[in-house]
């Protein structure tokens, strides 16, 4: 098995990390961690034993939706998708950035943006469209690559 669950404790403390830098007060999720600093969210309808049970058989390393990045000594910063699932738990921390900034966040660039420092959800118009990271006079942009629009020249 490459993953393990979440204890309720630790979840409680993610919650708290979260909370702190969105607002976020719950994850109706059953939190599994996986490889590479991530925590995936799971709501099916599969007991911790019946996974466990399946990850003896098969690699479910991928099961549930990629929400967290949790870096040692960086904090947790939200996925790319999270911040659409997650849109109506986000209360804070949100910037909202215009067309031309839009058009420069989705083909991955930085944005050069006076915001408080720690980590950053985008939003245009009605669209969160991702997670930074501000350093108070930066917004770093991790938008995926795989995501990114493709520049045209």
């Amino acid at each position: 098995m490459n993953f393990k669950f979440v204890s309720a404790g630790e979840k409680k403390k993610l919650i708290e990390e979260l909370g702190k830098d969105f607002g976020i007060e719950k994850l109706n999720y059953l939190l599994i961690e996986s490889g590479r600093e991530r925590i995936r969210g799971f709501t099916g309808h599969m007991s911790k034993e019946e996974i466990v049970e399946i990850g003896n058989l098969i690699n479910v390393e991928l099961i549930g939706l990629y929400l967290i990045n949790r870096e040692e000594g960086k904090g947790l910063r939200l996925s790319f998708d999270s911040t659409h699932v997650l849109r109506n738990e986000i209360k804070q921390g949100v910037l909202e950035i215009n067309d031309g900034q839009l058009g420069d966040w989705l083909r991955g660039k930085d944005l050069e943006i006076v915001f408080r420092r720690g980590n950053v959800i985008i939003k245009h118009g009605e669209d969160l469209v991702g997670c930074g990271k501000s350093n108070g006079l930066k917004i770093f942009n991790y938008v995926p690559k795989d995501r990114r629009l493709k520049s045209v020249r």
